[in-house]
């Protein structure tokens, strides 16, 4: 094998023949010669691939142009370069418009030679490459596709099959989707499943979280910025809405977005128009908008907190998702489903759940929903030495919150306990075990409990719950 592969030369010329084997073969290429068109055409079918045919036009039998049609029809990516004379060089036009990679004239100058090779195998190498490039993306898509297919989506209770069948109601239109539900019941999951089983599945899916990033960040993430709009703007960028063109832009987390931003979003949803912070050029794009909040933004209109026209726009169809706790029909199903990931993720021996660690599952009420029961799960599988999961795999803290707590009324007999005494203690329970889910995160443990984190912070302090 030489620098770059094999070269079939294809010249009546015995002379020219015997010269470019002799000048390719110093450059540490592996040269094939043929006489003529036919010869070249059974050389090929004898000797296998070649990387490159390097072929006069003026040949007996079957000239450069004839065989230039049949390498086409046969092996269209294959570079074909042709040699001309002086004289004849409509003949090279016309074998480029048949298409050959590239032509060179007679008489033949070696470093001509040498870079209209150089330039076509790179030229060949890239189309491979590009090729490959665009197999491998279509077989990820075709995986996005089928992960992300709304019946491939785990779940047989009755609000979840409802779910499944508004996304795709929705999916091939162009309206604007809001899902709505706590955090960890999959709000990330149905956007991607409404945008893959649409007629956009094969252009961009952009996710962008509103609530991780100050609002200042915000606006150039998804809008884009110029070079200098503000400090540490050190080159043109472009947004998140102009890179889901043509796809879907999934914005979660839009309960956070300050009332400044809100304006700005209503007119791209208006109007799918913006400008770049420090440009006045507008940009038009065509983008699917589907948002997700884990907040009540009905209750955040009337509190003045939530734009009332972005609402309108934003909820033209609403998705609402169950907590894991109101659909326990399906709490087996996503075990089984989550085991199976990690077993094989992981290459580890475990074959199931028993009964009583199943038990315990179906007991615990889930704050952070299936996000937390996956997280359980993984853990397990990770942590177990025995071939199926039992209850002692299982978080410490999930068992002592196995039951929802329930207020316990005392005996008449004995002394009553104040109201606001006899349910402290329940309070402080489910406080305490939210705060165990979600790993002592004070926003993650308010968004679930639906308080603000003062009012979690308080309460903390009330109940001794703070950590030094």
């Amino acid at each position: 094998m030489g620098r770059a592969g094999r070269i079939l030369v294809v010249d009546d010329d015995p002379l020219i023949r015997k010269s470019l084997v002799a000048f390719l073969e110093r450059n540490d290429w592996s040269v094939s010669t043929a006489a003529h068109g036919a010869d070249a055409l059974a050389r090929l079918d004898e000797d296998g691939e070649f990387d490159l045919v390097l072929s006069d036009v003026d040949m007996p039998r079957l000239d450069g142009l004839g065989l230039l049609e049949r390498l086409r029809e046969r092996k269209p990516d294959l570079p074909v370069i042709m040699i001309t004379g002086c004289g004849t060089i409509e003949n090279a036009v016309a074998a480029m418009r048949a298409g050959a990679s590239h032509y060179v004239t007679k008489p033949l100058r070696d470093d001509e030679i040498l870079h209209a090779i150089d330039r076509e195998i790179e030229r060949s190498s890239l189309l491979r490459e590009r090729t490959v490039l665009r197999a491998e993306n279509e077989r990820l898509r075709r995986s996005l596709r089928k992960r992300f297919s709304v019946d491939d989506v785990i779940g047989r209770d009755a609000k979840m099959k409802q779910v499944f069948e508004t996304a795709e109601m929705v999916a091939d239109t162009r309206a604007t989707v809001l899902i709505t539900g706590e955090s960890g019941t999959g709000k990330t999951l149905i956007a991607r499943a409404i945008h893959y089983n649409s007629n956009r599945s094969d252009n961009p899916f952009v996710e962008v979280n509103c609530g991780a990033l100050p609002e200042t960040l915000l606006e150039s993430e998804l809008f884009g910025h110029a070079k200098g709009a503000f400090t540490g703007a050190h080159a043109d960028r472009v947004g998140k809405f102009q890179l889901a063109d043509t796809g879907t832009i999934f914005l979660d987390e839009i309960g956070n977005a300050s009332s400044a931003f809100q304006v700005k979003l209503l007119r791209v949803l208006q109007d799918r128009e913006f400008e770049r912070i420090g440009q006045h050029e507008t940009v038009q794009v065509d983008v699917r908008v589907v948002l997700a909040t884990n907040k009540d933004l009905a209750r955040a209109v009337q509190a003045g907190d939530f734009r009332e026209d972005l609402y309108y726009r934003i909820n033209v169809v609403s998705i609402e998702l169950p907590p894991l706790r109101e659909r326990r029909d399906d709490l087996d199903l996503l075990a089984n489903h989550f085991l199976d990931k990690y077993v094989d993720e992981n290459q580890k021996d475990v074959r199931g759940i028993d009964d009583e660690a199943l038990a315990a599952l179906r007991a615990y009420a889930w704050p952070g929903n299936v996000r937390e029961l996956e997280n359980v799960i993984e853990r397990a599988v990770v942590l177990t030495r025995e071939p199926v999961i039992t209850k002692a795999d299982l978080p410490r803290a999930l068992l002592d919150g196995t039951a929802d707590p329930e207020v316990v009324l005392p005996d008449p007999g004995e002394s009553m306990l104040p109201l606001k005494d006899a349910l402290a203690h329940p309070e402080k329970r489910i406080i305490e075990r939210a705060l165990r889910a979600n790993k002592w995160n004070r926003q993650r443990t308010a968004d679930v409990l639906q308080v603000n984190r003062t009012t979690l912070f308080n309460k903390m302090k009330k109940y001794g719950l703070l950590k030094d």
